[in-house]
């Protein structure tokens, strides 16, 4: 199939969102991938883009030819290198071999064919111009230092082989997906640990929008005089570093640091202390740079940026949906919200749920993602305040956040509480019965026996806390492919495993309240238990038994306990 444009690296962040954007513009496309492309498909899907236009071909821009036929993709006008080895602590031979020498071999390979139009190339915010020093590998490490050995040597060939040449000098580009660089600072001030900043009120980590960034790239060979331009795209309107990191620490429900240590200092000090790779700390500077060729250039094009602070916002939901690039994104809409006093972690339907899950500990809300995924009607589920996701240090009482988590709901949904929450939605249904169907409490632990390990080893904070997704998994007796990989880094944030163990030991405390309100309610209200997990002693009460579950049935047995639930609904809508 003919090509108007050929991406390489198009199986990575920005070229498969590139690759995208030029398909979305009806251009015939060949997306150069290192393996099979079957990722950059998948992730196409997803994104509902059509691939019809699409060629998916082979390539290593390591080897002079990039590994292509010799004929062929002669239609091709505009060449995209988006292909770039983005890694710290890598040696200079691992950086310069993509950063440098493929980047030499794709321009190479954009001079021979016989209409190009432009050769894009992304190159980098710090890069220095054709006349900087040259790039120190010992000063600026691997990565930089190759990037800017590549920029020269791109810069250079591109001259003498008189191909029309493009650079891209990008900041950060933050969006779905990009979880290095600066998303390492996001990850430990969420669990904790960003104790201090490092450098002065002055540092500034421009931030770039994937979305625009792409949409800049596809447009630049449109324009002729962008032929030999350099442009850097970053956002002037990102905050210095202090108040980028209270714009996060405020979303996210977190403390900033208050203090700053100086650059140099913690160049000195161990990496053990710090948590700062040594690479990363060349980045923290106060210098700014010239966009406004790159604004005009976008202004020609109708691109505005998007707010920068709501992306910025928008980010950190992604970062911490994927824990950090390490699990998929929930499908159903996700992010933190404001419920009452307390920032917490939502998940699905806001206003008009058939269904609210509310976890039990030490799981989260994703925990019900395998039930809601297979109910009759839309889902909400949030993190607890105090665990999770959620705000480590809640303002307000589990039952007044409840209040606060339903208040924008509209009819009347199925509440479904998993263990400890029974307790808190026990207490709402009796508060509020006009606000829900039916109350359905699965594993409640206030009718089971206080047998938990949980709550009575002096060794239950330190054994959480250390855990891996395998041995938490096991203990609570569920399989080993169970999906822990969410709890176990909530469990790892500062404090989060004593306050599991706090809240599981006082909630003991209630369990005689808890057993007489429940037949006070007065809406319809059933028990899910799994039959390895039963109640203490029997119940007045319509009792649903898993064969073969434990304490986690949502987990285990998802298709069962989805079925009780879409029946439990459709009882009350016909009462």
């Amino acid at each position: 199939m003919p090509a108007n444009s050929v991406v390489f690296g198009a199986g990575g962040f920005i070229g498969r969102s590139l690759v995208g954007e030029l398909l979305r513009r009806d251009q015939d496309v060949a997306a150069a991938v290192h393996g099979s492309g079957d990722r950059l498909l998948r992730w196409l899907d997803e994104q509902r883009v059509d691939t019809a236009r699409l060629t998916v071909v082979p390539a290593d821009i390591t080897r002079p030819g990039l590994g292509l036929p010799e004929h062929g993709l002669d239609d091709v006008r505009d060449v995209y290198n988006t292909a770039a080895r983005f890694a710290f602590g890598m040696t200079p031979a691992e950086a310069r071999s993509v950063n440098v020498d493929g980047a030499g071999h794709v321009v190479d390979w954009a001079a021979a064919r016989p209409r190009l139009r432009r050769l894009v190339h992304i190159s980098g915010y710090r890069m220095a111009a054709a006349d900087a020093a040259s790039p120190d590998y010992r000063r600026d490490g691997a990565y930089e230092a190759s990037k800017r050995e590549g920029d020269a040597v791109v810069r250079a060939r591109a001259r003498e082989l008189g191909v029309p040449l493009s650079i891209a000098n990008p900041s950060t580009v933050i969006g779905p997906g990009q979880s290095v660089g600066l998303a390492d600072l996001v990850g430990e001030l969420w669990r904790g640990r960003l104790v201090a900043l490092p450098g002065g009120p002055d540092i500034f980590l421009p931030v770039v929008v994937l979305d625009y960034f792409v949409q800049f790239l596809a447009s630049l060979p449109e324009r002729r005089e962008s032929a030999d331009g350099t442009y850097w795209l970053l956002d002037d309107a990102t905050p210095e570093l202090p108040r980028l990191v209270d714009l996060f620490a405020e979303h996210m429900g977190v403390r900033a640091p208050r203090r700053s240590v100086p650059v140099g200092v913690v160049k000195r000090l161990p990496r053990a202390l710090t948590r700062a790779n040594p690479e990363t700390l060349s980045f923290l500077s106060s210098d700014r740079y010239d966009t406004a060729s790159a604004r005009d250039l976008a202004d020609s094009f109708g691109l505005a940026m998007p707010p920068v602070r709501d992306a910025l916002r928008d980010w950190a939901d992604d970062l911490v949906a994927t824990r950090f690039g390490r699990v998929r994104a929930p499908r159903a809409a996700y992010g933190f919200q404001q419920v009452g006093t307390d920032r917490t972690w939502v998940v699905g339907e806001r206003e008009r749920p058939g269904y609210v899950f509310l976890h039990g500990l030490p799981v989260d809300a994703d925990s019900w993602s395998p039930v809601a995924e297979r109910v009759d009607a839309p889902a909400l589920a949030a993190d607890l305040p105090g665990f999770g996701r959620s705000t480590p240090e809640p303002r307000q009482s589990h039952d007044d956040w409840l209040a606060a988590l339903l208040a924008p709901v509209r009819g009347r949904p199925v509440l479904v509480a998993h263990s400890f929450s029974c307790g808190p939605a026990l207490r709402y249904a009796l508060r509020y019965p006009e606000r829900v169907a039916a109350l359905v409490l699965v594993s409640p632990a206030f009718l089971q026996p206080a047998s938990s390990w949980l709550t009575r080893s002096p060794l239950a904070v330190p054994v959480l806390s250390r855990m891996t997704a395998d041995r938490l998994a096991g203990s609570l007796g569920l399989p080993d492919d169970a999906c822990l990989q969410g709890p176990v880094d909530d469990l790892r944030r500062s404090g989060a495993a004593l306050r599991v163990v706090s809240a599981l030991r006082a909630a003991y405390g209630h369990r005689d309240a808890l057993r007489s309100a429940v037949h006070r309610v007065a809406i319809p209200v059933e028990l899910v238990i799994g039959s390895q997990d039963p109640l203490e002693e029997p119940v007045e009460l319509p009792v649903t038994e898993i064969a073969s579950a434990g304490h986690y049935p949502q987990l285990t047995h998802p298709d069962a306990v989805a079925r009780h639930l879409v029946a439990a609904r459709e009882h009350t809508a016909v009462r």
